[in-house]
């Protein structure tokens, strides 16, 4: 009886089993690509805004500290934004015609607030107080980059998980002193890892269970 198969289609079968494995594993690596890509995260790119606030002028240049817009950073979840009254304390005098500020003093005068996009904006189902890292010596540059630096404020950060545990692992890597958690250019000491820890005892930071679930899913 004649063979069905020639020889050389053991050959071809092998072949095509490599070949539909690379294939799969590289449609797999795109797909992956291109959810850490800048068009999934908007990592490092400017969200557009009702007016162009610039962080690196008000921030950087003018030296405004952060706690003069987000009043609540330190005693609430939420970091707080500015009423358009805290805007027109400097712009009644500064650019206080120009049209680009339009919708400040549309705020102002009709005591609605601005509608900002949000460029961080967590999940329902995760648990996260500013105050709680602020307090314990997490400082604001470690999650939100130099915005002293972003001529338009974009996301540092995608904030996965993965990155969020990264620190819970080990906050002492990231621990600053309480005078240096508005300071955008601080840097870990080359001693961190003596000094880090001491200053977790300091805020009563612990490391025991920050890996469990319900720390930031309740």
């Amino acid at each position: 009886m004649e063979q069905l198969f020639k020889p050389s289609a053991n050959a071809l079968f092998r072949g095509g089993i490599v070949g539909l494995i690379l294939l799969v594993g590289g449609l797999a690596s795109v797909v992956v690509a291109f959810q850490l890509s800048p068009n999934v995260t908007k990592v490092h790119v400017p969200l557009v805004q009702p007016v162009p606030f610039s962080h690196q002028d008000h921030a950087g240049s003018f030296g405004i500290a952060c706690r003069y817009c987000h009043t609540s950073v330190e005693t609430s979840s939420f970091a707080g934004l500015p009423p358009a009254e805290t805007c027109m304390s400097c712009h009644s005098q500064i650019w206080a015609d120009n049209p680009l500020l339009e919708p400040i003093r549309e705020s102002f005068r009709s005591g609605q607030p601005v509608r900002w996009n949000r460029v961080y904006d967590m999940p329902d189902y995760a648990y996260f107080r500013h105050n709680l890292h602020v307090n314990k010596g997490i400082g604001c540059s470690t999650c939100h980059g130099r915005v002293d630096q972003m001529p338009l404020t974009w996301k540092e950060h995608a904030l996965r998980m993965d990155w969020c545990l990264d620190c819970h692992r080990n906050p002492q890597r990231f621990v600053r002193p309480q005078s240096e958690i508005y300071n955008m250019a601080w840097e870990p000491p080359a001693n961190q890892a003596e000094v880090g820890p001491a200053l977790a005892r300091k805020s009563g930071l612990r490391s025991e269970g920050l890996m469990d679930c319900y720390v930031c899913h309740r």
